[in-house]
């Protein structure tokens, strides 16, 4: 790593009223810096983000945008630290750099937004590959497991209470990975990223999510082969869609032992079934 990389987290001061009573003390805030993402000398993207496990990020991020079909397509990664934010400069394989060049984009998108300068329709709501572990399966308690486990893996929202995490849980592995960032996206990236430079997709196992779920996310896992993703918070309608169409198992609103199942649900093992009118 950089020595010069700025720390996910700073102690910031601060005023707090407690009991009707004011005192300064400080609070530990996650940093969020520009991150540019640069592939071949050009920038493709400028993200804000939490400056740790960026080549994570930059890996998952080239995945999930189709910039690269594997590992083995970049060449090399460098992070730089600059004056004015994190420059990380991704050199794509010769055939990988042929076909980046005839379809480079300019982009920059803000944190939390994962289409951002889209410069199309058609590229914003672009197919999404469809999962092939159409034999995974799950029981509800492997569900609820998976979500109690996340919640001590987040060490940066330990400290300060304001970043998303995203992770991954086999039944026989458990808690496989955690990755966090301001950015639910970027956590979901890095997460990926972190899974890919590891030799492995995430077809044996659930991803989660402690955010809400938006059609990007549904986007990212299906392109590393999630046959479930879990996320504490509802989806949208739009992310339903294409979880359908994907062949995902989107499971939502975990609340301890409770959840709801949007698609797919044939993954969940259920002992007894019933509907409430």
């Amino acid at each position: 790593m950089n020595e010069d990389m700025p720390s996910p987290a700073v102690s910031v001061p601060c005023r707090a009223r407690r009991g009707g009573v004011f005192f300064a003390t400080t609070r530990r805030v996650p940093d969020e810096q520009a991150v540019a993402l640069t592939f071949n000398g050009s920038t493709h993207a400028v993200m804000m983000a939490t400056p740790a496990d960026l080549e994570d990020f930059a890996v998952g991020f080239a995945l999930t945008e189709g910039l690269i079909d594997g590992r083995d397509e970049i060449e090399s990664l460098e992070i730089v630290t600059l004056p004015l934010g994190i420059e990380i400069r991704v050199w794509l394989k010769d055939e990988r750099a042929k076909i980046y060049a005839q379809r480079r984009r300019s982009m920059a998108g803000p944190t939390g937004c994962g289409l951002c300068g889209i410069e199309s329709l058609e590229a914003a709501m672009r197919p999404t590959p469809a999962v092939a572990a159409a034999q995974a399966r799950f029981t509800p308690q492997t569900i609820i497991t998976a979500m109690a486990a996340l919640e001590p893996g987040q060490k940066l929202n330990e400290e300060t209470h304001a970043v998303h995490a995203a992770g991954f849980f086999t039944e026989t592995e458990g808690l496989v990975a955690v990755r966090e960032d301001v950015g639910r996206h970027n956590a979901l990236d890095k997460l990926i990223g972190a899974l890919v430079r590891n030799g492995r997709t995430a077809a044996d196992g659930l991803i989660l999510t402690t955010s809400r779920v938006s059609i990007e996310l549904i986007q990212k896992a299906a392109r590393l082969d999630a046959p479930v993703l879990v996320a504490v918070s509802a989806p949208t309608a739009a992310a339903i869609r294409v979880a359908e169409a994907s062949g995902v198992t989107l499971i939502a609103v975990v609340r301890r032992q409770d959840f709801e199942i949007f698609t797919h649900p044939e993954r969940v093992i259920t002992e007894v079934s019933r509907d409430v009118a």
